[in-house]
């Protein structure tokens, strides 16, 4: 049987690039009619995507093809970076799919899926005359409001700084009124506005958009886009998630391994989990707050805790040594809680929420963490930094009602954070989501693992 060929595009960073390669997964495995060919692009500079794609196996229904690394002159503005990359791969694009359909084994081509901010590939994909689905590694609210913002600006000419100067937002996919200080930080900035644009633009322009996301979590959001006459009009919505992201096994496994059997000796909901994703890094001062507010709860606790780059440059950041920890921590503080947490580096995540000490999670709301730790049914305190966590959380807090809140309004920019969160609102949202909400742990619970084990399947098959 000759199989149809889908080409996928992902994003070249950890939080989109995972999501969008297991659900390439999950596709093929539940269709083998259909091959799948992966184009990885690199950042220029970037490393932190190679531990992932390293670990990657070719088979006979999927397999990953390295586009050529484009250089151009170096700028740690992302904004720049994020502009070029697509356009300058446009080309290498084109040839790698050229050469699929005119190869030895050459397939029918059927589709590309392109991540949400490689929109721009839908023109290489006219090309061959075939469509383009979006992956959208994001909510379905989120979502939502990207698509009404940028009809706004469309429709109405409401440009950034009108957005900027709202107190609240009314939008289809969300039941309450969005606060201006939870908005995507693209929409908030003069620099961002035509990037913002085009993406969201891009998103109408689509056949289709695949979202990780699903309807019993975001109902709301799901319904509004065939009841509402301003979302009706648009692509339509394939919600396959929870796809989850797993940690790679190239990773420190001796590290992971000593992390968990720390857990293994704490009580069942003891321990509260503070991370804060691939890029969420903070300052001395903040630093000493966060561990000042952990010291007070006296709670147990896991601190993935990394290093920021210098000023200037554009990179995840990396770990500390011990020698630095014992600079940036409180005096003598890994001293006196060494017998309640660890303060660690890279956090083997899943395997963290999925263990039954851990009882709260101290996140920014990143999406791929906000799915796992309803997955595995880990109440939240909120603390976004960028993108569109602020959204996140806000939706987390006041329209699931799932989370508690340390900051709805924090927000990382490239001058640096807009304030310094204390330690007595850390620590009350620390204490929290380890000792009182019950109400929000059930719900958390009734959307976790037992109840939507039977749901991928039918998903899936909405999709193909």
């Amino acid at each position: 049987m000759k199989k149809a060929e889908v080409v996928f595009i992902p994003f070249p960073v950890p939080s989109h690039l995972i999501s969008t390669l297991e659900f390439a997964k999950l596709l093929i495995n539940h269709d083998n009619r259909l091959h799948i060919t992966v184009l990885l692009m690199k950042q220029p500079h970037s490393t932190e995507t190679d531990v992932y794609t390293k670990s990657l196996s070719t088979s006979d229904s999927i397999n990953f093809i390295n586009l050529p690394e484009c250089t151009h002159p170096p700028n740690t503005d992302p904004r720049a970076t994020f502009g070029t990359l697509f356009e300058v791969q446009k080309p290498n694009v084109k040839q790698a799919v050229s050469d699929l359909t005119n190869g030895e084994k050459c397939r029918h081509l059927a589709a590309f899926v392109v991540d949400m901010f490689c929109t721009t590939m839908m023109d290489i994909a006219k090309e061959f005359s075939v469509p383009t689905l979006v992956f959208y590694t994001s909510g379905i609210a989120s979502l939502g409001l990207n698509l009404h913002l940028h009809t706004l600006h469309v429709r109405d000419n409401v440009d950034s700084t009108q957005f900027q100067q709202l107190t609240e937002l009314a939008t289809p996919t969300f039941v309450n009124p969005v606060p201006s200080y939870s908005l995507p930080g693209s929409v908030l900035s003069k620099e961002w506005e035509e990037i913002f644009m085009n993406y969201v633009g891009g998103l109408k322009n689509s056949d289709g958009i695949i979202v990780n996301s699903f309807e019993e979590l975001e109902s709301h959001a799901v319904q509004s886009f065939s009841s509402h006459s301003e979302l009706a009009g648009l692509p339509i919505i394939y919600p396959v998630g929870p796809i989850l992201t797993p940690e790679p096994e190239t990773k420190n496994v001796v590290e992971s391994d000593d992390i968990i059997k720390w857990l293994d000796d704490q009580p069942p909901s003891s321990v509260v989990f503070l991370c804060f994703g691939t890029w969420g890094s903070f300052d001395d001062d903040q630093i000493k707050e966060i561990a000042h507010a952990i010291e007070n709860s006296g709670a147990r606790f896991l601190w993935s805790l990394r290093k920021a780059q210098p000023k200037g440059v554009m990179a995840a950041p990396s770990e500390y040594t011990l020698s630095d920890l014992s600079l940036v921590l409180p005096e003598g503080f890994l001293d006196r809680t060494e017998g309640t947490g660890r303060v660690i580096g890279w956090a083997p995540q899943t395997q963290i929420l999925a263990h039954p000490a851990t009882g709260g999670f101290v996140s920014h709301c990143g999406w791929n963490s906000t799915l796992e730790s309803v997955y595995f049914g880990v109440p939240i305190s909120t603390w976004p930094l960028f993108a569109e966590q602020q959204t996140n959380a806000f939706q987390l807090v006041c329209e699931l009602k799932i989370a508690v809140d340390i900051a709805l309004d924090y927000r990382v920019e490239l001058r640096g954070p807009n304030y310094l969160l204390t330690s007595d609102k850390i620590e009350k949202g620390i204490r929290s989501v380890l000792d009182n909400d019950e109400e929000f742990k059930i719900w958390v619970f009734w959307l976790s693992e037992p109840f939507l084990a039977e749901r991928e399947t039918r998903a899936l098959q909405n999709c193909l």
